[in-house]
Order: C-alpha cells, then structure tokens, then sequence
C-alpha cells in the first residue's frame, strides 16, 4: 500500500478516532499508528497477513474496539492488557494457541471474540472480566469444559465446532449464562450435564451435530424447566 493513501487514512482517522484498512494485505501493525495514540478509538485490521502485535499497542488507552479478524496471529502482546477502555476484541480466524495473562486487565471488555483459532482449552482467569457479556471460542480444539467455566459471567458462550466430550455440571453456576451453544463437538448425551436444564438460567441451549438425537433430550431429568425458560424468553422477543 502506498505511502500516499495511508497517509489519507491516518488523517481521516486522527478526526474520526476510527482507523480502518481490511484486506490489503499488509504484514504487520502500521508504526504510523503511533501518532494517534491519543484519539484512536476504533481499529479494524482483519484480512491482512499480520503475524504479531507490537508492544506498542499498550500506548492506544482510548481505544475500545480492536478487530484483527483472518490475519495470522500467533501470539498476543502481554501490553494487550493495558487497554483499560477496550470493549471489544476480535481475533477471529488467527493461529492462537494460548491468550496471555495479562488479558484479565481488560476490565471494561464486554465482547471477546476468538473464533477459528488453534485453542485446545477454555483459557483461564476470563472470569476476573466482570463485564463480559459475549465469548466465543467455537471453530477451536477445545476438548472439555472444566469446573472452573462457573466463575465465568458471560451471557453467551459460543463452543460450537470444537471437540468438546465433557462439560462441568458447574457451568449451570456461571451467574447470568443465558446461551449455550455446543453444536458439532464429541458430546454423548450422558455428557450433557442435568444441572444446565435444572439449576442454571440457560434458556437457548443449542446440542444439533453431536453424538445423539437432539429430541433424546426430552428424556433427561430438568427438560421441561429448560423448556419452559426457553418459552418465557422467546415470548419476550415476540
């Protein structure tokens, strides 16, 4: 890309606090990025062939959108976690294996996106983010769901397309998960843990495409206390 139009782009950015440049391609995070670490608010680099983030990306504190979606990231800056303000992080269609610690400092993050990457587990600490509302870690290679998932406080969880074979019985404890989704993993419906129709809030519980008929579910205990949440919130929609 030339030096011309980015710099178009880095002048429209510094009045609009939006920089956006999708599928041009380019290898790595723009240096020239740095002079708007004051105003930058929105990023959106995906389908370039970005492989790291520079440790720099902690300078951007008002920033509250950074979307990396189809580049090929590998691993994330431990700087990540200075971005106090950030509400939404999408690395969808990355090559992550594992998120840094340091990701638990992202205390405003409401929306935190992960789809399509190489993650074999639920990465740990996410529960220290109070105001998750939205995680999705579907199309990875997530094998099971541990105990710890209940000290999670997202409303949506989105597992679809892992290998998932076992879930916690204390994820029906995450306080205010309200949509499960596990389509197409390894789960048998003796996996399927009673409590989530019992004793949690879930009222969307997405099953097609594992190890069993979905309409075998009827016959487990805590069906129709599931049913008659899934009723309540679909009336509320119509």
């Amino acid at each position: 890309m030339g030096n011309s139009a980015l710099k178009s782009h880095l002048e429209t950015s510094q009045k609009t606090g939006v920089f956006q440049l999708t599928g041009k391609g380019i290898p790595e995070f723009p240096e020239e990025l740095q002079r708007l670490t004051s105003n930058l608010r929105t990023v959106d680099l995906s389908g370039n062939k970005i492989e790291a983030l520079p440790p720099s990306i902690g300078n951007f504190l008002q920033m509250k959108s950074l979307t990396l979606n189809a580049n090929r990231i590998t691993a994330l800056p431990a700087e990540l976690g200075k971005l106090k303000k950030l509400e939404t992080l999408s690395l969808n269609q990355n090559q992550l294996r594992s998120l840094p610690g340091s990701l638990v400092q992202l205390k405003a993050l409401r929306s935190l996106s992960l789809s399509g990457n190489l993650l074999s587990e639920l990465p740990p600490g996410l529960g220290a983010l109070r105001h998750l509302d939205l995680l999705d870690l579907s199309h990875n290679k997530i094998h099971s769901i541990p105990p710890e998932v209940l000290e999670l406080q997202v409303i949506e969880l989105n597992l679809n397309q892992n290998q998932i074979s076992s879930v916690a019985p204390s994820i029906a404890q995450c306080p205010r998960l309200k949509v499960l989704r596990l389509e197409e993993n390894c789960l048998e419906l003796a996996s399927v843990p009673h409590t989530v129709l019992t004793q949690s809030q879930v009222s969307l519980l997405s099953l097609e495409g594992n190890l069993f008929e979905v309409k075998n579910l009827r016959d487990l205990e805590g069906y129709e206390q599931y049913m008659e949440r899934f009723t309540a919130t679909k009336k509320k929609f119509t």
